[in-house]
């Protein structure tokens, strides 16, 4: 059915305003594509590609040759009338310039700063206001018409159990208790006209949601949100504080309110502007479990063996004329990080940061996280106070709710290393890491990833255990203060470096073009 005026419709959920004062945000996926294409970072592929397996070796191959982010304009099997939409797009979100241009900086803003950004936009937020009506809603099918195959969802990897539609779509939930609504990016793959089969991981946001609605023997409702400006993807994938909304703190990135209209068939918000939003409820009846899985993740390995799990079934999709499909191809490889990897290398850098300043913990000067590593291995820079001081950094961040699917390994450095440097990082290890001291800490049985193929399969049992086992590690690669000054060493507890001398390099510096060297 398509329809140019939504009636709206009464919700309870408490987290849009009536609008006062700053206008909504007009902020949305095209205009995102807009500003990638005017930076030189979109490209189009109008050749005919094929949904299964072709666009997502496309991206694979776009990946590892650092190539623009990607817009598919002509896929086979949707060029017809009867496809709901005909276009995808993916890898917006797979490098830092991208970031740094999509959330309104220089394209060539520097890492650091990226981190120092995120920082101060994860702590500021503006109320969304709600709408009658936006263009989400210029079509909407129902009932017995929904059929996700409608839509040009690609099957991404060749070992994935199926077409994945839920890649970087956000998921809405409302606690039931509160009302409070909560965006969180989690796996989901078609199985049926109507049908989305899931993770469901406990300790994740839905999850919590989802135990909720269990002990009421209700049905939870969910909406899922594919392509809205990529500043939804960023937070919607992050640990946002419990009461606090994602759809604040977007507005606070993007500077106004983000304009949200009432769902047609669940009591949920979404972006008004967004490109495709599926409705639907997910049974807490295991008979209306499916098969899900396998999956290939962000860890760059296909995930454990199919279970059955909880599923969307869905009431209703909508969407706007000739709609954009947003997703992405999962997974990180040396040399082919992806969105998911790239964003969180930033965000995931900020949020420890912010961590660590809110336990107290002195001397943070840089936080580093490689893309490629999705935040499993983090690396911290301290201006060293005191013996131990590593073993706080290392606490903090595993003691946050933060450190779920993130920080299994935490190397911690000096200010005379660069976090960023892995040639840095191993000479810091190789000699100021004393092997079977309390310079390695291994920290057993924390909470930690399902998906992480050096886990035992039965530490991944996330319906029994609540989430994966994991047992984390600190490398403490800081010099110890616990050596006696030296005279040799010019009365420092450890030894210089053979860095030449200041006023040597100065001179070297200044005298270069006479060596003929260049």
């Amino acid at each position: 059915m398509t329809t140019s005026e939504v009636p709206p419709r009464t919700s309870s959920s408490r987290t849009a305003d009536t609008h006062s004062g700053t206008p909504p945000t007009t902020a949305d996926l095209r205009t995102a594509l807009a500003d990638l294409e005017r930076n030189g970072e979109l490209a189009t592929v109008s050749t005919e590609v094929h949904w299964n397996r072709e666009l997502g070796a496309i991206s694979r191959v776009a990946l590892q040759r650092s190539a623009p982010a990607l817009v598919f304009d002509n896929i086979t099997d949707y060029n017809s009338t009867t496809a709901l939409g005909h276009k995808v797009t993916t890898n917006l979100l797979a490098s830092h310039r991208r970031m740094a241009i999509l959330l309104g900086l220089d394209p060539n803003t520097a890492y650091p700063r990226l981190v120092e950004h995120v920082r101060e936009h994860n702590g500021k937020g503006i109320a969304p206001v709600t709408v009658e009506a936006g263009p989400v809603q210029q079509n909407i099918v129902r009932g017995h018409d929904v059929d996700l195959t409608s839509l040009p969802v690609p099957h991404w990897h060749y070992l994935d159990g199926g077409r994945y539609i839920n890649t970087f779509a956000a998921v809405v939930t409302r606690d039931p208790d509160d009302g409070q609504l909560n965006l969180g990016v989690y796996r989901g793959m078609i199985v049926g006209r109507n049908r989305i089969a899931t993770l469901m991981v406990p300790s994740q946001g839905w999850g919590r949601h989802w135990a909720k609605w269990i002990k009421r023997g209700e049905p939870m409702p969910v909406a899922c949100v594919y392509g809205w400006h990529p500043v939804m993807d960023i937070l919607a994938g992050s640990p946002i504080p419990h009461g606090v909304s994602e759809y604040d703190v977007m507005g606070g990135y993007l500077g106004a309110p983000v304009p949200l209209v009432d769902c047609q068939t669940v009591d949920l918000k979404v972006p008004a502007t967004a490109e495709i939003v599926v409705e639907g409820f997910v049974s807490p009846d295991q008979e209306d479990y499916e098969w899900e899985g396998p999956f290939g993740e962000f860890t760059g390995y296909v995930s454990d063996v199919p279970k059955r799990r909880p599923a969307i079934e869905v009431s209703c999709m909508t969407h706007r004329d000739d709609p954009i499909f947003r997703g992405t191809l999962e997974g990180s490889l040396p040399g082919s990080a992806g969105e998911n990897s790239c964003l969180s290398s930033v965000q995931r850098a900020g949020i420890a940061w912010a961590t660590l300043e809110t336990a107290g913990v002195p001397g943070i000067s840089q936080v580093y996280i490689h893309p490629v590593t999705n935040g499993t291995t983090i690396v911290v820079q301290i201006d060293k106070v005191h013996e131990g001081h590593a073993k706080m950094v290392a606490a903090a961040l595993w003691s946050s709710n933060a450190a779920l699917y993130r920080y299994k390994y935490v190397i911690v450095v000096d200010t005379d290393v660069d976090p960023s440097d892995y040639s840095a990082i191993d000479w810091a290890i190789a000699y100021r890491v004393q092997p079977g001291s309390d310079d390695v800490v291994v920290f057993p049985g924390s909470f930690g990833s399902p998906i992480d193929p050096s886990t035992p399969l039965e530490h991944r049992e996330v319906s029994k255990l609540g989430s994966g086992l994991w047992n984390r590690v600190l490398i403490d690669a800081t010099k110890t203060f616990r050596y006696e000054p030296q005279e040799a060493w010019g009365g420092r507890s450890f030894p210089p470096t053979v860095q030449p001398a200041q006023e040597d390099l100065d001179l070297v510096h200044t005298r270069w073009s006479e060596y003929g060297i260049d």
